[in-house]
């Protein structure tokens, strides 16, 4: 698979712009002061060891983080620049607008439709033409729809591992968010199905912002376009991933990618 590269005829748009954004878990800052702009219709990763923040990162992006009792968040993350933390802002609909998929699939025990088409009812769409045009197009930008199709009405629940990630990717993607992150989607997968969710990615990029946390220093380097550097909840480095990867700034960054820790 080609890594796609950041496209040097145009500046991109911004998607993100996050600024001065904390995280505290009981009182404790686990995260931040954080600030960086994430770019539109590419894509980023995140990297550094476990516990370094790049997941409370992810989560902050579409509110994640106040499900967990005792979080607080300061800062701003602007959405093409409207504060998702602002007063008044529905976080359900933040999340439509920023979907997610975790590192462990995560399928309904329903058929592959509904599992798709799962969001779309809760929004409140009830055509069930426009539905089903939805659920195939989910389909297909996940490259699932040629493996699935004569089936359905099947449970979800039978697919393999590599089709039921794709499957949740369909399900985010069905409700046509803006951005689209992604906890680690492949950690859990065999090298096969590793290939088929970064060839995904590389598609999916082409018409949505994707956020991913990967600990996997080959992976970031294939499919990434900008890199994001974390460590002991600080952003040490940020930039375009062909630089992060062959002259970092930042000596700990050169440490971290090069395997001297992490």
């Amino acid at each position: 698979m080609s890594k796609p590269n950041v496209r040097k005829d145009e500046a991109p748009e911004v998607a993100f712009s996050i600024r001065d954004l904390a995280v505290s878990y009981g009182g404790k800052r686990v995260l931040g002061p954080v600030s960086m702009d994430i770019a539109e219709r590419r894509v980023t990763a995140l990297i550094g060891p476990s516990g370094c923040g790049k997941s409370t990162f992810l989560r902050s992006l579409n509110r994640m983080n106040e499900l967990i009792l005792g979080c607080e968040v300061k800062g701003k993350v602007l959405l093409h620049g409207s504060d998702i933390y602002a007063s008044g802002v529905d976080p359900v609909e933040v999340r439509r607008r920023v979907g997610m998929v975790f590192q462990k699939s995560n399928p309904f025990p329903k058929s592959i439709f509904d599992n798709v088409a799962y969001g779309l009812r809760i929004g409140g769409m009830r055509d069930r033409s426009e539905m089903v045009g939805r659920v195939k197009r989910a389909l297909e930008q996940a490259a699932l729809w040629d493996e699935v199709k004569d089936r359905l009405h099947d449970n979800a629940l039978g697919l393999s591992g590599g089709q039921q990630q794709r499957l949740c990717i369909a399900r985010a993607l069905a409700v046509e968010p803006e951005v689209l992150l992604m906890d680690e989607p492949a950690s859990a997968l065999d090298p096969i199905a590793t290939a088929h969710i970064e060839e995904l990615i590389h598609e999916v990029a082409k018409n949505y912002t994707v956020v991913i946390v990967t600990h996997n220093m080959q992976q970031a380097a294939r499919i990434s376009d900008y890199t994001a550097f974390f460590y002991l909840g600080e952003l040490v480095e940020f930039g375009k991933t062909d630089t992060m990867f062959t002259h970092p700034t930042q000596a700990r960054t050169e440490d971290y990618i090069t395997g001297r820790f992490g």
